[in-house]
């Protein structure tokens, strides 16, 4: 998904609100600046676009030159700018809290995609997002080598814990969903729930809050007939061992409610 100009405007509105008072009231209106966009601690580098197009938003004749692309490892300059001063100021906050945000889903996501280098499982992502900024969230761990689960509650049918108690079981809910034209994928919390799955033909199943050896049962008892995607509580320390009990996919909460911002900074020069 793309971000818009809506989402840019929409954001510095939050900032601004009727004009940045500090600015106006110190810096000479046609003042002009010239500026580093700084990577302060190594990461990978993600929404350095969305900074620049935070800034030409205020300053459409922003000079904007970028000296690592997105998905690169670095530290120090990522981006030189120049333009009207009193608009990049405005500005800075924004496209800072941005940039250090993205560039922290990025640099996390990494780390556990790194993690389970060789097991052959991928790393997903999840809707534990920040309200407004999943698309964002999502390209993030993109970037940094995951992959997006889906998008919200409109692209993907995902019979989770309490469809199946509403619906009165695993196979039961599963029916349900089925001919919508759309794969089913329905959440199991035991090896039971799983085999009923698997009789009424899931496309996926989501195996959740199991340990390595349930997995590797799991996996087992499914022998290839419908995906499998392991979640609930993984961290950095655990992810390897579920990945390696032959799980296709592991889900991982944390990539966006948990990532640390990193630490980028505006620097005049």
């Amino acid at each position: 998904m793309e971000l818009t100009a809506y989402d840019i405007s929409s954001f510095l509105a939050e900032d601004v609100g009727d004009g940045d008072v500090t600015t106006q009231a110190v810096i000479v209106a046609d003042a002009r600046l010239s500026a580093s966009l700084l990577l302060k601690e190594e990461g990978v580098l993600c929404g350095l676009e969305v900074a620049e197009a935070v800034f030409r938003e205020l300053d459409p004749n922003l000079d904007f030159e970028a000296f690592a692309g997105e998905g690169e490892v670095t530290r120090g300059a990522v981006a030189r700018l120049s333009g009207n001063a009193c608009a990049l100021l405005t500005g800075e906050r924004t496209a800072l809290n941005l940039l250090g945000r993205l560039s922290g889903i990025a640099t996390l996501t990494r780390r556990y995609v790194d993690a389970i280098d060789g097991t052959g499982a991928q790393i997903l992502d999840t809707r534990k997002t920040t309200p407004g900024l999943r698309a964002l969230e999502k390209l993030a761990v993109r970037t940094g080598g995951g992959s997006n689960h889906r998008f919200g509650l409109f692209d993907a049918i995902l019979i989770k814990d309490n469809h199946v108690r509403l619906a009165g079981g695993v196979a039961e809910a599963v029916r349900r969903a089925q001919g919508h034209g759309l794969p089913v994928e329905v959440e199991c919390e035991t090896l039971d729930e799983v085999r009923d799955a698997i009789a009424v033909a899931a496309d996926s199943i989501l195996l959740d809050n199991m340990s390595p050896a349930e997995l590797r049962e799991a996996v087992a008892l499914v022998g290839g007939r419908a995906t499998t995607e392991a979640s609930g509580g993984v961290t950095l320390e655990t992810v390897r061992a579920i990945a390696e009990t032959g799980v296709d996919f592991v889900s991982v909460g944390a990539l966006t409610h948990s990532a640390r911002s990193l630490d980028v900074s505006l620097e005049v020069r």
